[in-house]
């Protein structure tokens, strides 16, 4: 049977990258996937391609800096539905900047579209994932974990994702909730470009991770959101997983 037969699951940032990783692992092991972006053009063909595994899949087109509207996006997900089982808060815009450089502007960016949006999307999503017995995954970062130069924002916001995550898992366990993180180095399209851009701090970067490579963002990032979405990890809650090759070993 697959992991994640009969299952509804809402992703954010799922028209690309490790989203769309994320979304097609989900699909083959039988989930309905809603992705949610703020890119119309790339969200219509992803969600075709999800759709060849779970035809009720669906895309919403969305600009989760607009929290007062979050909520809509779980209540149109349950009435076409009828439930939600998993909430996955991946998607997450900022720029590097120093902490000399780093504006309000910067801080704004980072935490109304990664931050907030996670916490509401919580928050809405609360009351179905009770009956529902439900996952959520959040998402963090190494750069929030070991202070990356010049990723201010986005490291605070981050590691604010990781502080928010804990305390749901508390809360929301009683429940039969559970929350967990991701935090990864993938393969995706903005880390292929930043690569591109860097040569010589990526292979700085390349040359510390164990396994010397970037993970796949179905294979390897998917299919560990897929583990932490089934009821295979069950007794895990509360925890940060480090999906990067082995470059953190948190203690």
């Amino acid at each position: 049977m697959k992991k994640l037969n009969g299952k509804v699951a809402i992703i954010t940032g799922g028209a690309g990258g490790i989203g769309m990783g994320m979304a097609t692992a989900f699909v083959k092991e039988g989930a309905t996937v809603v992705i949610v972006d703020l890119n119309a053009e790339v969200g219509n063909e992803t969600v075709k391609t999800l759709q060849e595994y779970q035809p009720e899949s669906m895309f919403i087109q969305a600009n989760l800096a607009e929290h007062d509207k979050l909520g809509n996006i779980v209540t149109q997900v349950v009435e076409r539905y009828g439930k939600l089982d998993i909430l996955v808060n991946n998607a997450h815009a900022s720029r590097m900047n120093s902490i000399a450089d780093t504006t309000q502007a910067d801080f704004d960016l980072s935490f109304n579209t990664g931050f907030y949006p996670t916490f509401y999307l919580m928050q809405a999503a609360l009351p179905y994932l009770k009956e529902t017995k439900g996952n959520i995954i959040n998402f963090a970062s190494g750069a929030g974990i070991n202070g990356d130069v010049n990723q201010a924002s986005y490291a605070v916001a981050k590691e604010a994702i990781r502080g928010i995550t804990r305390v749901a898992a508390n809360e929301f366990g009683p429940f039969g909730i559970n929350v967990n993180i991701i935090a990864p180095i993938a393969k995706s399209p903005g880390m292929l470009q930043w690569a591109e851009e860097n040569p010589e701090y990526y292979q700085g970067m390349l040359s510390k991770i164990p396994l010397r490579r970037l993970g796949e963002i179905e294979d390897d990032i998917g299919r560990v959101a897929v583990f932490l979405a089934s009821e295979d990890s069950a007794y895990i809650t509360g925890q940060t997983i480090m999906v990067d090759g082995g470059s953190i070993k948190l203690r």
